[in-house]
C-alpha cells in the first residue's frame, strides 16, 4: 500500500480508504462483527490506515465497531466520520434540529461520534450532505471551533455542489478559518458527471477526492450483465437503491468485463484501477461485506491499465460536459480567445 497526502495538508493516508458502512447488521444487509474484523485486519495488514464511517451508519454500530478495532493502536489510524444525518432516522422524525448542517446538530453529532468511537478526537470530520439552509459562515466557524478545541484535526465536505465548496474555502482563506482538505462524492465509470465541475474544482483547491460507490453499486462487477444474459432481459433489477439498471450502465460493465478478461484481472479491479488512473488525488472508498470481496478489491493496486484500455473505458462511459464547458473548449472559441495560437502555448495548468 502506498500513501497520498490528503489534499492541501501534510496528512498521509493509504491509497485505498476502508468504507465501513457495512460494519454491523442493524440494517439487515451488513457484515457481522467477526467478518468486519477479518476485513479490518486484512486492510491493516496491507498497510491501510484510512478508515471512513459516519454517525448514522448501521444506526451507530459502525462507529462502535470501528472504535473497538482501532483502540489498541488509535494513533496509527486516520479515522473519518460525518455529521448531517440523524443517528436513527425514525427517532428524529418531527425534530427539525435533529439533522442538518447547523451548529447545534454539528456539536451534538460530534459528541455522539466521539463516545461511540471511544476516542478524544476525529482525524477527518466530514459534512455529510449540504442542506441549502445553513449559512456557510455558520458551518465554517462551527467546524473551526471544534478544530481549535482539538476534537477535530481536519475537515472535509461530502455531497455538495462545487460552488458551495468553492465559496467555503475562499471564505475560510480570507477569514483565517480551517479549510476543507477533502471532497467525498459519487464517482465511477457509471457516474462521471463530477467531471463537469466538482473534479476541476477539487484540483484547483488541491482537495483530495474520496469517491464512494466506486463500483457503481455493484454494476461494474458485471454480475447484472450475467443475469440479464441468462434471462434474456434488456435490463435487470439490482438492489432497491439501484432499481432498473440503465442500458448504458450495462454496456459500460460489459466493456469493463472484456478488459478484465484480456488482462487477467477481475472487473472490480479494472473499475478501481480506472478510478485510480484519473488525475488529481483520488482515493476510492472501498466498502465490502465479505473478506473475499476486499481481497479482490485490494488486487486493484497491482493493475495498471494501458492507454488503449483506458481509451476504451473512457469512450464507453463518456458524458456530455454541457455548457459552458463544451462551448469554451470548442475550436471556434479557442481560436478567438487565443488568436489562433492555442496549440503553440505550453499550458502548465492543464
Amino acid at each position: 500500500m502506498r500513501y497520498k497526502l490528503l489534499g492541501k495538508s501534510g496528512l498521509r493516508v493509504s491509497e485505498l480508504c476502508l468504507g465501513t458502512m457495512t460494519f454491523g447488521e442493524d440494517w439487515g444487509w451488513g457484515a457481522s462483527k467477526d467478518e468486519s474484523a477479518r476485513v479490518f485486519d486484512a486492510f491493516v495488514e496491507a498497510g491501510g490506515n484510512f478508515i471512513d464511517t459516519a454517525n448514522g451508519y448501521t444506526d451507530g454500530s459502525s462507529e462502535k465497531i470501528v472504535g473497538e478495532f482501532i483502540a489498541k493502536d488509535r494513533e496509527r489510524f486516520v479515522v473519518a466520520t460525518k455529521y448531517s444525518f440523524p443517528l436513527r432516522m425514525n427517532e428524529k422524525k418531527g425534530d427539525p434540529n435533529g439533522s442538518g448542517n447547523h451548529r447545534k446538530n454539528l456539536i451534538q453529532s460530534l459528541e455522539g461520534s466521539l463516545k461511540r468511537l471511544n476516542t478524544d478526537y476525529i482525524d477527518l470530520f466530514w459534512l455529510h450532505a449540504w442542506d441549502f439552509t445553513t449559512p456557510i459562515e455558520e458551518v465554517l466557524r462551527s467546524l473551526d471551533d471544534v478544530v481549535r478545541q482539538g476534537k477535530v484535526l481536519y475537515i472535509g465536505i461530502s455531497d455538495a455542489p462545487a460552488w458551495i465548496v468553492s465559496q467555503a474555502n475562499t471564505i475560510a482563506q480570507y477569514q483565517g478559518w480551517t479549510p476543507f482538505v477533502a471532497l467525498q462524492i459519487e464517482y465511477s465509470l457509471i457516474q462521471r458527471t463530477p467531471e463537469r465541475d466538482l473534479l476541476p474544482m477539487a484540483k484547483a483547491f488541491d482537495l483530495a477526492v474520496t469517491p464512494w460507490s466506486p463500483l457503481g453499486g455493484g454494476v461494474l462487477t458485471g454480475k447484472y450483465n450475467k443475469s440479464s444474459q441468462k434471462s434474456g432481459e434488456s435490463g435487470r433489477l439490482g438492489n432497491s437503491a439501484l432499481g432498473t439498471i440503465p442500458e448504458k450502465s450495462l454496456a459500460i460493465a460489459e466493456v469493463v468485463t472484456q478488459v478484465a478478461a484480456e488482462i487477467g484481472h477481475t472487473p472490480s479491479q479494472v473499475a478501481l484501477a480506472w478510478l485510480r488512473a484519473q488525475t488529481g488525488v483520488i482515493i476510492p472508498v472501498v466498502g465490502v461485506r465479505k473478506l473475499t470481496q476486499f481481497q479482490d478489491n485490494l488486487g486493484s493496486l497491482d493493475v495498471t491499465l494501458s492507454p488503449e484500455h483506458l481509451q476504451r473505458l473512457n469512450e464507453v462511459s463518456q458524458i456530455d460536459l454541457g455548457f459552458p464547458h463544451e462551448f469554451l473548449y470548442s475550436d471556434v472559441i479557442r481560436d478567438r480567445l487565443f488568436g489562433g495560437t492555442f496549440n503553440a502555448i505550453d499550458n502548465h495548468r492543464i
